[in-house]
């Protein structure tokens, strides 16, 4: 089965893309690095054909309220066009719980978009909604200091 990884060579996309091609799965891990771009669209017809899913685990290079929302409503409506037209049977997309109940967020207005997107689509989906990895704990913490100084939240 041919699976589109879209941010297949990101921190999550390149151990979804290693698990799936361990399993057998023919994987393409498309990103701008690999000249996918679902921004401008660059190389996301010839990365589809014959696809059969398309996994979207795109996400936006900036966190800038107006930016964010601006990659998830462009990489979404340019993803979802092509896959009509190269027939991809699935899309599947990575999303985090609670998104639309943090709507205060630019972040989450951006991912709550890209649902919307998705499920008006026509195409058979499922969206994943995920907690927070790991792999992002240094930079929350981080997030909360200036220079030695740490600042937690109250309970």
């Amino acid at each position: 089965m041919k699976i589109v990884v879209i941010g297949g060579t990101g921190l999550i996309g390149s151990k979804t893309v290693e698990r799936l091609r361990q399993k057998g799965h023919d994987v393409i891990a498309a990103s701008p690095n690999s000249g996918v771009n679902t921004i401008t669209g660059e190389g996301l017809a010839e990365a589809l054909e014959a696809a059969e899913i398309v996994l979207d685990l795109a996400n936006s290079p900036s966190f800038e309220d107006k930016a964010v929302l601006e990659f998830f409503e462009t990489s979404g409506r340019n993803l979802l066009a092509a896959e009509k037209i190269a027939g991809v049977k699935h899309h599947v997309a990575l999303s985090v719980v609670g998104t639309e109940r943090l709507q205060e967020s630019g972040y989450f207005r951006g991912k709550l978009a890209q649902e919307k997107r998705i499920k008006a689509s026509g195409i058979p989906y499922t969206i994943v909604h995920s907690t927070q990895f790991m792999e992002f704990l240094g930079g929350i913490a981080q997030s909360g200091t200036v220079g030695q100084t740490v600042r937690l939240s109250r309970p």
